[in-house]
């Protein structure tokens, strides 16, 4: 998908509004799209991720050599949000500071600080919609931004699989994805994963998707349509504004939410 976003510029404009709706929502308010967290464990969750790649590019270091260094979980309110504030500030610092094709470990294909811009403005996105649900003062997500969302969930969160498996396409099983505000579309294709890790031997045979890199005009036998907004929030399992729209072969609707149902981790 190609586009002139400021990656830098939606992490902060979504960092600054998700500390602005989590200082409306009390402590222990529970998290209406992730159930298992209260408002405070939402704030820890955004403040360790956006503390763990700031690490990653300003420290140039692995995952695993992150983790190791991540601080305990601060106590009270006060201290989270100052965890959190500083955190955000670090990571916006060293990515404004490294190139886009810089090297950084990064858990895709793509070692690049430009994948991690791309990935921690769509975090800081979804996570502000969380936020602003906990806090009941939901606000408008930008169209632009939430249709690249739309094309890194397709493309790299669920259709994203390792080099070492094999993606078996399901011949005439495609769907299509339309953003009816932005007019952007995507040409999915249903199909199974299977292979071995090689790092843990877990071997995988599992529904899986691909997305078209060009939009090729395949005919197609379902489409699920709605704004770009809604159809991003949906792919992350948060809740709509407006309604998705579904169209076509009933049977390949069902595969394809089935396959998304999974959720991302």
């Amino acid at each position: 998908m190609s586009n002139d976003l400021d990656y830098l510029d939606h992490l902060a404009r979504e960092s600054a509004r998700f500390g602005e709706a989590m200082r409306e929502a009390p402590s222990h308010v529970p998290v209406r799209s992730c159930p298992d967290w209260n408002a405070d464990d939402l704030l820890w969750h955004l403040g360790e991720v956006q503390w763990f790649w700031g690490t990653i590019v300003r420290e140039k270091v692995t995952g695993p050599q992150a983790e190791e260094l991540k601080p305990s979980r601060p106590a009270g309110r006060d201290a989270l949000f100052n965890f959190y504030e500083r955190a955000s500030h670090d990571l916006a610092e060293a990515l404004t500071a490294a190139t886009p094709e810089a090297h950084a470990w990064t858990w895709s294909e793509d070692q690049t600080v430009a994948f991690i811009r791309r990935r921690q403005a769509h975090e800081a996105l979804i996570h502000r919609i969380d936020a602003e649900l906990t806090a009941g003062n939901r606000t408008p997500m930008d169209a632009h931004l939430s249709a690249d969302g739309v094309d890194e969930a397709l493309r790299i969160m669920y259709g994203g699989a390792p080099p070492w498996g094999t993606f078996t396409p399901d011949t005439g099983k495609t769907l299509r994805l339309q953003a009816t505000d932005t007019r952007e579309s995507w040409l999915v294709t249903l199909g199974r994963f299977t292979g071995t890790d090689p790092d843990d031997d877990t071997s995988y045979d599992e529904p899986d998707i691909r997305t078209a890199d060009t939009d090729s005009r395949e005919q197609t036998v379902a489409a699920i349509g709605g704004r770009a907004a809604d159809l991003d929030c949906w792919l992350w399992h948060r809740p709509t504004v407006e309604p998705i729209e579904r169209s076509g072969d009933q049977g390949m609707l069902d595969r394809f939410e089935s396959t998304v149902a999974q959720g991302i981790n």
